[in-house]
């Protein structure tokens, strides 16, 4: 089983992004569950989304504790205790950001660390700072745990119009922008 644990604030669309990811990945034939974690927070609060995937049925429905890849839409969280608890030794952090994994603190890490300008991405292609769907892209290329193409799909699925477009031409950036990068990905 694979776990994805986003991290972001209320507005930013985690609980979709969380939702894009499970359908992304059921569109290839897997299994997969979204679920957020929030309370009555105000848009801009810290909320947590979570996705698992897997090939066999997912019996498990508590929050992620040690998930596989940790997603960070808004990099000024990215110090809090709870981001970064818990991810696996051999897992990954992709953030939300046009700083360097160096600059943010993250080199000594010891995690492969990617950073993506999903929001600057987001604004130039749907004219929104809505970044969760953007670094769906990132996420494709950095992991492989599901095709770029299943998350275009899930977009068109959820969106239309101009909305689905600029998220699709704001992914398809991300993720070839990643796929340069995932070369040189931080790792310890």
């Amino acid at each position: 089983m694979y776990e994805v644990r986003i991290h972001g604030r209320g507005g930013q669309g985690v609980v979709t992004t969380a939702e894009l990811l499970s359908v992304a990945a059921f569109l290839e034939d897997r299994q997969a569950q979204a679920f957020p974690t929030f309370g009555s927070e105000r848009t801009g609060a810290p909320v947590v989304g979570f996705c698992r995937i897997d090939d066999h049925p997912i019996r498990s429905h508590e929050p992620i504790a040690a998930p596989d890849a940790v997603l960070v839409q808004d990099a000024t969280l990215i110090h809090q205790p709870d981001v970064l608890a818990g991810l696996r030794p051999d897992g990954c952090l992709l953030v939300n950001t046009s700083r360097s994994p160096t600059d943010l603190g993250l080199v000594a890490f010891g995690r492969r660390v990617l950073t993506v300008p999903a929001t600057e991405l987001a604004i130039t292609h749907l004219g929104r700072p809505l970044p969760g769907a953007v670094l769906l892209g990132a996420f494709a290329a950095l992991t492989g745990q599901v095709r770029v193409e299943s998350v275009v799909a899930a977009v068109w699925q959820r969106f239309s119009g101009t909305v689905a477009a600029g998220n699709v031409a704001a992914i398809r950036e991300a993720y070839d922008r990643s796929l340069e990068e995932v070369g040189h990905a931080v790792t310890d």
